[in-house]
Order: structure tokens, then sequence, then C-alpha cells
């Protein structure tokens, strides 16, 4: 990925930086280039990704592409780069993704400056609207192509619309196409370089726009009435429209889901189902996985020789990483579902309901775009906040979103919701949405305080479009799913990984002798070995096949493993690792976090998920290698307090579960902070306050549960 800098801009440009996805190599000769230009929710970002063969990110609601894409296109024998610029209805720029598609068309951009063709999309649907964009574009006189979507939508609708009418009253090629189905596609690609070849401008006889300063004391009188009266005669001559009930039935639809209380009960509703099956789906894979890191661990181990280069490959690398990648099933379940919501056309509808309450808390109703992207990173969420003019609005927005649940803490309340209801995916569904819900509750409830303290002032009311219904794509919703899986499966192979080696080593050394134990666990070895050994003697005098042998060999191995598991322990509190956990013990032990696990809060700010791996390392050390294999979550039940009390009983668990959901433990979302914001005081702020935030509401849960269940 290349960033375009701010050189690329004139002087005073609001916008910061271009993203470039998937960029054409330098070395390459360009032979063209290719602007993608249309209305929000036109199909246009589609239309990108089955034009190039990439995957850019898509969404039916508006602010999603708030930079710009770069491709090739495919399939063609020229060397075509096709840009894809934010979804804009006019090129007077009113935000800051409108103004990078006014700045690229108008050649201001340095590295557009020379493009050769607009490609322009247009919704078949909504043909009047779009053609007061297209009246703005043709006018510049660029060789241009227009590409005619969403016409099976436009079918139910009881709409058609003429490409041959069009491209005469257009005065360029149209050309109908479905990113959906591929259908028209090719002959795009052909007509492109056709247009390219030639080098035709646009034929068409437009409305002149005076100048002007506002709009006058009527519709009449608005100096864009003559554009407006254009497109509605050229709608008039290209479009025939049908008597249809599809219209009525979708406004019943949205009469229930986009309701200010049936509306919230409904997205609560369907978010609840997908949690659910995001449990009941994932079980299989999730065993096959854990199954598989527990053969290699087993196979790898037998392989190497008894030492510390075993211990480093099995406990460190396959025990680290296996410890996350078991969760995979449940993040590809969860985004496929939410690829399959924003397809449809619902998550404009969720955005809808939304606004209101977001706007009463001192958010603004465009934040709910930077809050959808949070749920899969913070990051690209803080970053979307560009879309959001005002700095207040904007800075309150950047302040709150890490609050959010993001995808890196999906592996914590996996692993929380298995402790505590392994065997019953409705509760763990409500678990996981009783944590995604006090994110986004936290998060309206700290908007709100910051509106009244250091971020006073009014919030803007949000204007967003209601697509049409539309049958999801499931091919879009299986590539998201896997751009997200590789993402993950990246993060597990780097990161986590190379935080796995480092707390292996802290965990390792300094190494204690097993004469320098305390007197006490010398004491607990001595007896465990001495048992074990009379058991071993017993049983070998009796027949080898008989059951009472049997039974006395497995409580002598039992009494070995015992010995062995206490001189690891003794040894892991000794080691640099112990002695960071046993540091900050005091602070978290009114959470009820042992030494072990406050080793996991420590190294989970380089990354939240890497907890998991943490405690799999913490509290595996010793077990792999065992003839019986126990998993994570049986492994963190069968762990107990000096005083036998288990150390994830029902307070501790939900404890750490609310830690999780409110504690920032992410370095680098505090630098994109400082970054979009342009000081580090905020970035410290936002630290700030969120730790204090968990610290005192995980303190509270954990109270407040003990009481409850009466520890």
């Amino acid at each position: 990925m290349r960033t375009v800098t701010p050189a690329d801009f004139p002087t005073g440009s609001r916008t910061d930086s271009l993203t470039v996805v998937s960029p054409v190599p330098q070395r390459d000769r360009i032979d063209a280039t290719i602007l993608l230009v249309g209305n929000p929710n036109t199909g246009k970002t589609a239309l990108f990704n089955a034009l190039t063969g990439l995957r850019a990110k898509t969404a039916n609601f508006p602010g999603t592409t708030v930079d710009y894409r770069m491709g090739r296109v495919s399939q063609v024998s020229r060397r075509l780069k096709l840009i894809d610029l934010p979804g804009i209805y006019s090129l007077d720029a009113l935000s800051p993704e409108e103004e990078v598609t006014e700045r690229a068309l108008r050649g201001e951009v340095g590295s557009l400056a020379e493009a050769d063709v607009v490609l322009l999309v247009i919704d078949s649907t909504h043909l009047e609207r779009n053609l007061f964009l297209s009246s703005e574009v043709l006018e510049m006189g660029r060789p241009t192509v227009v590409a005619l979507t969403l016409g099976d939508a436009a079918e139910k609708l009881g709409i058609e619309a003429d490409a041959d009418k069009l491209a005469e009253e257009l005065g360029c090629p149209v050309v109908q196409v479905s990113a959906r189905t591929g259908d028209g596609i090719d002959r795009l690609r052909s007509t492109l370089c056709d247009v390219l070849e030639e080098q035709q401008q646009p034929e068409i006889d437009l409305p002149t726009i005076p100048e002007f300063s506002g709009c006058g004391p009527s519709c009449r009188s608005c100096p864009y009435a003559d554009r407006y009266d254009w497109a509605e005669s050229v709608v008039n001559r290209c479009e025939t429209a049908t008597p249809e009930t599809h219209g009525k039935t979708t406004e019943a639809i949205d009469g229930i889901l986009t309701h200010p209380v049936v509306g919230v009960l409904a997205f609560m509703s369907v978010m609840v189902g997908v949690f659910y099956l995001i449990f009941s789906l994932a079980d299989l894979p999730m065993g096959l996985i854990e199954g598989l890191f527990a053969t290699l661990g087993q196979q790898v181990g037998g392989f190497l020789p008894v030492g510390e280069m075993n211990s480093l490959v099995v406990d460190g690398v396959i025990g680290g990483v296996g410890g996350v990648l078991v969760f995979l099933p449940q993040i590809c379940i969860l985004f496929f579902f939410i690829t399959l919501l924003e397809d449809s056309g619902y998550m404009a509808r969720a955005a809808f309901v939304m606004e209101k309450l977001m706007r009463r808390v001192g958010l603004p109703g465009k934040a709910f775009v930077p809050m959808l992207s949070a749920h899969a990173c913070a990051i690209p969420g803080i970053m979307a906040t560009r879309v959001i003019e005002s700095r207040r609005d904007r800075l309150a927005t950047i302040l709150v979103l890490p609050l959010v649940t993001c995808s890196a803490r999906l592996p914590v309340y996996s692993m929380v919701a298995v402790l505590l209801f392994r065997d019953e995916p409705l509760l763990a569904a409500l678990l996981f949405f009783a944590a995604y819900a006090l994110g986004i509750v936290v998060a309206l409830v700290m908007a709100f305080v910051f509106k009244k303290t250091l971020l006073k002032g009014q919030t803007r009311p949000m204007v967003i479009e209601l697509p049409s219904y539309r049958l999801p794509s499931l091919r879009n919703a299986l590539l998201t799913t896997w751009d997200r899986a590789k993402i993950f499966c990246k993060k597990a192979g780097t990161v986590i990984l190379m935080i796995s080696l480092v707390l292996w080593v802290l965990m390792t050394y300094p190494k204690q002798d097993e004469r320098d134990l305390p007197g006490d666990v010398s004491t607990r070895v001595a007896q465990f070995r001495t048992e074990a050994d009379s058991r071993r003697q017993q049983s070998e005098r009796l027949a080898p096949d008989s059951a009472e042998a049997k039974r006395l060999a497995a409580e002598a191995e039992e009494l070995r493993v015992k010995a062995e598991m206490l001189i690891t322990q003794q040894g892991l509190e000794y080691s640099l690792a112990g002695r960071i956990g046993k540091l900050v013990e005091p602070l978290f032990r009114p959470l009820g976090f042992d030494w072990k696990m406050n080793v996991g809060v420590v190294s989970s700010f380089a990354a939240r998920e890497t907890l998991v791996s943490t405690l799999a390392i913490v509290y595996g050390i010793g077990e792999q290698g065992s003839d019986d294999e126990t998993a994570l979550s049986e492994t963190l039940r069968s762990q107990t307090r000096d005083d036998g009390t288990a150390i994830f009983s029902v307070p501790t668990c939900f404890s750490l579960l609310v830690f999780y959901v409110l504690a920032m433990q992410c370095l680098p979302t505090q630098v994109i902070t400082r970054r979009e914001t342009g000081r580090w005081g905020w970035a410290i702020l936002q630290l700030g306050y969120m730790t204090v935030l968990a610290y005192g509401v995980a303190f509270a849960t954990f109270q407040a549960a003990s009481i409850v269940v009466g520890t």
C-alpha cells in the first residue's frame, strides 16, 4: 500500500492523505488512466472490483470510500489504471470525500491531472437524480463512458431504461452492466478501449448554470433549476415505468426497520441472531483447528529432543499461535454475515435508526460509518472520521471509537464465553451481544460527557440515502471473509508469533535451579515424587494387566506430573514475566486477576488478541507433550489459587470481559489517533480515560458478581 502525499494537492486542501489499494507497480508503463465517478450507492466500488479483479471494501451507505482506490483493469491488452473516487452528488464539494473527487475531476490532484477517460456510473433505479452529477461531469468535455448499473433492481421496480436512447441524449457510449453477475463487464472493457483509442469527447447540449451566491426565494429561482429540468426531460425520453407494488413493500418494511423503537429492537435481534450463528456454526471447525494444533504440538514435541528448543517450538510457537487461530472460524462467520447485511441495504437503515440517538449524545450521524468500520479495527474507523466536517464532532468520534468492539477483542470474548457457557450457544451469543452493546453504550455515554465538557457545541444532522433492498452477493461476502481471514492469519504469523517468542523468553529466563526452590515447594515436590515411586513399585508387584496395577500406575503418573507442574510454576514465577506479573499484582488483585493473567494484560498492549496466546503459554507450560492434550478452556478451568478456589471463576471471567471491552490495550491505535488529531495530548487523554474507565467498571463488576455468586 502506497500513500499519495499532501504534495499532490494545492495549498489549503483539507485532505490529509490518499490511500491507494493494490497500486499499479511503478516499473510498469501505464497506457491510460480512467476515473470511476458516480453517486453513492450506485454499485461503483463493486464495479471497480469486477473490472480489476480486486476486492476493495464496499457498503450501501455513504462515506465508505473516503480516499481513492487504484487498480489495473484486467483482461485487456492495454495497461489501464482505474481509480475509484469517493461517491458524490455534485461537484460543489461540501465534505472531504467530495473534495477528493472534485479536485481529481478538475485535474487539481497532481498524479491524476492527466486522466484520459471518465467512467461515469449511473443507477438505473434513480436515473433522474444521477443525471444531475452526470451533467456536471459531461460538460467538462473529457472522453466519457457511462456504466448503467442495478438493472435487476430497476426491473423489480417496474423501471426500464433504454441504454441506446440514453447514449444519444448524453452524447457518449452507455453500457448496461451487473457487477454482481458479471453481465456487460466484458463489453464495458472493450468500450473503454475504443473510447481511449478514439479520444471522442461527449457531444451534448447542456443547460448553463450562472455564477451565484445562494438559492433564491423559490425553487424556480434556484440556479440549478435548468439542470434539474434537463435531467427530468432526459428521463421522460429514455425511461419507461410500469405500475408496481415493490415500492409499497419496501415502504412497509422500512416502516418497521426504521421505526425509532421497533427499528432499534430489530437491530438488536439481528445482531443476537448473528452471534448465535457464530457459536452454533463455529463449534466444529474450532474443534478441528484445536485438534490440529494439539496433534502438531505432539508430533513436533516427539521429534525434537527434550530441552529448551522443544519448549520454544511447542510451547512458544505452536501453543501461542494456535491459541489464537482457534478463533478464526468465529471471526470469519461474523464478517460473512455482516457483509451480507451491508449488501442487502439493511445497514443503511441501522444508520438511520441510530442517527437521532447519536446526535443527542454529541456524535454526528456520519459517525455511524466510522463506528461500523471500527468493528473490524479501530484504526480504519479513526481514519474514516475524515468524512466528518466539524473538527469538534471529529474529535469526539475519534476519542470514543476504540470503545467499539473490534475484531481483535473477539478471541477474548470467545474464550470467556467458552469458559462460562461452553455447551449453551444461546447464552454465549447473549454474552457476545452484551459485550458489543456495552462498548457501544459506553461510547455514547462518553460522547455525551465530552459534549458537556471538553467539546461543547452542536452536532450536525446527517443526510443519508436509503438504498433499495438488494439480494446480497454471496461471492462478495465470501471474498470479504477471505480477506479478513488472511489479515487475521497474517497477524497471527507475525505480530502474535513475535510476541509469543518474546513471552517464551521472558517466562523461561532467568532459570531457577531445583535446589533453590522455596522450602514449602521443595517439600511438596518431594512428597509427590515419594508417593509416585511408592505407587509405581506397588503396581510392579502386581500382574501387569490387572486393574489394580493400571490404577496404581495412573496415580503414579498423575503425582509425577503434579511434581513437574510445581517446579514449572515456580520457575515461571521466578522468571522475568513472573516478576512483572507479581509487580502489578496488587493493582489488579481487586479485579480478580492473578499474576499470570497480569502478564497477559501487559502483553496485550501490542495487540489485544495476544491475551489468549499469552494465557495459552503461561498456563500451558509443562502440559505440552502429555498423552492427554488438554484444550485451553479446560486448562484454564482447572487452574486454582493457593486456597484451592478456581482462578477463572464467574466473577473473574466477567471482570476480564468488561476490562477488555473498555480498555485501550492497543498502542497502534494511539499512533493513529495522534496522527489524525495532530497532537499527542488527545492520544494520551484517550489512553488515560479508557484505562481508568475499564479498571473502575471491571472492579465494580467483580465485586458485584462476587456478592451474587457468594464468593
